[in-house]
């Protein structure tokens, strides 16, 4: 593993999502805490389930547009379909 900082263009929008995602978590322990009905703690639980989801999804999309596309390189047409095909499969994760 490179000891190099590996960073892209979308890390900041997925830092910010994350520490958003962190208070929201915070605020989910203290609902618990406090003895707050479970329908509301499930509703913002579910919040923060789908914000660390789309981070992943960003990081995991992003790897794809441009580190795979970085080792693969140029590709033939044909063989360009697969690489493609793989990238729009993996939005489904």
């Amino acid at each position: 593993m490179s000891t190099e900082p590996h960073l892209h263009e979308t890390h900041p929008q997925i830092v910010k999502r994350l520490k958003r995602a962190e208070g929201h978590l915070r605020g989910v322990i203290e609902m618990i805490e406090s003895g707050r009905p479970c329908l509301d703690i499930a509703q913002q639980l579910h919040a923060v389930e789908r914000a660390i989801a789309q981070a992943k999804k960003t990081l995991i999309q992003d790897h794809l547009d441009h580190c795979l596309e970085d080792v693969v390189g140029p590709l033939a047409r044909e063989r360009r379909q697969a690489l493609d095909e793989f990238r729009e499969i993996a939005k489904y994760l």
